[in-house]
């Protein structure tokens, strides 16, 4: 079958299967009530922004690959307290962000990436409390 990721994401179940969801307002608590709180899924999901994320995250359960498609975005991580930062620049660029790794984004450009996140337990914080 053909889907479009603007619109439908895929979950990797822990089996390999795949499975779809609608992207709506709701998704994420259906994904944590529908898939067992997310334990051993990956979500494959596209996203498009134009500014810096607003607060930190984390995915205490693997790594998350974030895959640049369009724009620029500099993924900024919080390794043992010391702020690295990563360009993507040019199509097909790509970080790999380490398990409990709190990380955020800056851009100030149209851009669109795709992601494959390890959902169970991510966390989030405000901006200033890392």
């Amino acid at each position: 079958m053909k889907y479009d990721l603007g619109n439908t994401f895929s979950i990797i179940k822990p089996d390999q299967s795949v499975e779809t969801i609608d992207v709506s307002p709701t998704m994420y608590q259906q994904l944590d009530e529908n898939f067992n709180q997310f334990k051993g899924h990956q979500l494959v999901s596209l996203y498009e922004f134009n500014d810096d994320w607003s607060s930190w995250e984390v995915h205490p359960k693997g790594d998350e690959i974030v895959v640049l498609l369009s724009g620029e975005i500099t993924f900024v991580l919080d390794i043992d307290g010391e702020h690295k930062q990563v360009e993507l620049k040019k199509q097909g660029e790509y970080v790999v962000v380490p398990k409990n790794t709190w990380h955020t984004a800056k851009t100030n450009t149209p851009t669109k990436a795709l992601f494959i996140t390890p959902g169970e337990g991510t966390k989030h914080k405000d901006l200033d409390k890392v």
